[in-house]
C-alpha cells in the first residue's frame, strides 16, 4: 500500500527538505515538531529539529535532561528501521551571529575586530530583527549540513513567529539602503574613526547617544567593509530556500476558539507571502464516542456514564465547529490534509510519550 494511503503526514515528510511548524503558544507545536522528527527518523530520514523558542519545551519533549544548545545533539531513538537519525538544537542568537561573521570575514583579523567591537557586542543579541534573521541563517546552515536531509523548525509561540520569513529581505534592503552606504563611505575613502566622529551629522548624533557609541559604531562598519556582499548573497539564498518547492509549512492548532483564531492569523500571514499551508495538525481534541441514548438510564452508575458520554459528545461537537471555521478559511486550500490528535492523560516528557504522538500523526484520522 502506498504511504500516502496510510496518512498525509508520512507523505508530507517524504516530500520535504524543510518543514516549518507554526501556530500560537500552548497548542503543542513543540511536541508536534519533535514527534514529526521521530516519525521522519522512523522512515529513514536524518532529521534535525531546531526550536527558536527560548523555553526548554523541546528538550523536555525529547527527554534531554541537560537541555539543548546551538549545536545539534543526536537523540537516541531506540530501534529505528534503516539509517534514520533524530537530532535537535535550540537557537542561540549571539553564537549564530558570531559564526556568520567568522564565515564571511576576509581573514581572522577582520573577524576578531568585529567580534571584539563594543557596538557589535551590544547589538548582536538585542537589535530588533536579529533573532529572526539568525533563525533564518541557522535554518540555511542546517539545510546545507550533509548530516541532515530534513530540517524541522519549531517557531516561537508569538504572533511574530513568522517574522523570520521577512528577516532576510529586511537585511537585503538594509544593505542596499543609502544610510548603510553612508556609514560604509568612510571605509571606502580610507578615513579614520576620529575624523568621522567629528563630521557634522555624526557629531550631532554623538551629542544624543554619546561620542563613544558613535565611534564604536563607525569602527564596526569600518571592520565590516567587504563583508556586505557575502551577507547579501546569503540573505538571497535564505529567501530562495524559504520559498522553495521542498519547504513546507505545517499549521498546528487546538480546537478552541482563541487558538483557532490565531491559527487563521498564521494561515493569512503565509498566504500574504504566497506560501501555502501544506497540512494542519489539531492537537488535544476531545474524543467523541457518539451521541448517548435518548433515554437516560436509571441507576447511579449507568446515569453517570450516560451524562459523561453526553458531555464528551457535546464538547466534541463544539470543537468540530471551531475547527470547521479554520478549515473553511480562504487561506487554507480545500482538501488540505488535517490530522486530529486526541488529548493525552499527561504532558510528554519522554520518547515513549513522544512515540504515542507520532503514532497519532502517522495513523490519525484526517480530513
Amino acid at each position: 500500500m502506498p504511504e500516502e494511503a496510510l496518512s498525509p503526514i508520512p507523505a508530507l515528510l517524504a516530500g520535504a527538505d524543510v518543514l516549518v511548524c507554526c501556530g500560537s503558544g500552548g497548542v503543542g507545536k513543540t511536541t508536534t515538531a519533535a514527534a514529526l522528527g521521530l516519525e521522519a527518523a522512523r522512515h529513514g530520514r536524518r532529521a534535525v529539529v531546531v526550536t527558536i523558542d527560548p523555553a526548554k519545551r523541546l528538550a523536555d519533549a525529547l527527554g534531554v535532561p541537560g537541555g539543548l544548545g546551538n549545536d545539534p545533539v543526536r537523540i537516541p531513538t531506540g530501534a529505528v528501521d534503516g539509517a534514520g537519525e533524530l537530532w535537535a538544537l535550540m537557537l542561540d542568537t549571539a553564537t549564530t551571529f558570531d559564526g556568520l561573521v567568522t564565515a564571511n570575514a576576509a581573514d581572522e583579523a577582520q573577524a576578531e575586530r568585529i567580534l571584539a567591537n563594543r557596538f557589535y557586542r551590544n547589538v548582536a543579541g538585542s537589535l530588533s530583527g536579529t533573532q529572526e534573521y539568525m533563525a533564518a541563517e541557522r535554518l540555511h546552515a542546517l539545510h546545507s549540513d550533509p548530516r541532515f536531509d530534513l530540517v524541522i523548525v519549531d517557531t516561537p509561540p508569538t504572533r511574530n513567529a513568522l517574522d523570520f520569513l521577512d528577516a532576510p529581505g529586511t537585511l537585503a534592503r538594509f544593505i542596499d539602503h543609502p544610510l548603510f552606504r553612508l556609514m560604509m563611505m568612510p571605509t571606502r575613502r580610507g578615513l579614520k574613526v576620529l575624523n568621522i566622529a567629528t563630521q557634522p551629522v555624526l557629531k550631532t548624533i554623538g551629542k544624543v547617544v554619546g561620542g563613544d557609541v558613535v565611534a564604536d559604531a563607525v569602527a564596526f562598519f569600518q571592520a565590516f567593509a567587504g563583508m556586505e556582499t557575502g551577507f547579501r548573497h546569503r540573505a538571497d539564498e535564505v529567501i530562495t530556500l524559504l520559498h522553495g518547492p521542498r519547504t513546507r509549512y505545517l499549521l498546528v492548532a487546538s480546537p478552541r476558539a482563541d487558538t483557532v483564531g490565531e491559527a487563521r492569523f498564521f494561515a493569512g500571514r503565509l498566504q500574504e507571502k504566497e506560501l501555502a499551508v501544506a497540512a494542519v495538525v489539531v492537537n488535544r481534541c476531545t474524543p467523541d464516542f457518539g451521541a448517548p441514548p435518548a433515554r437516560r438510564p436509571r441507576g447511579t452508575a449507568a446515569a453517570a456514564l450516560h451524562d459523561n458520554l453526553a458531555e464528551l459528545h457535546a464538547t466534541a461537537e463544539v470543537e468540530r465547529a471551531h475547527v470547521g471555521t479554520l478549515l473553511g478559511d480562504t487561506a487554507i486550500a480545500d482538501g488540505t490534509p488535517t490530522v486530529f490528535v486526541p488529548t493525552l492523560p499527561s504532558d510528554v516528557h519522554t520518547l515513549d510519550g513522544l512515540a504515542a504522538i507520532r503514532g497519532f500523526l502517522h495513523d490519525g484520522p484526517s480530513r
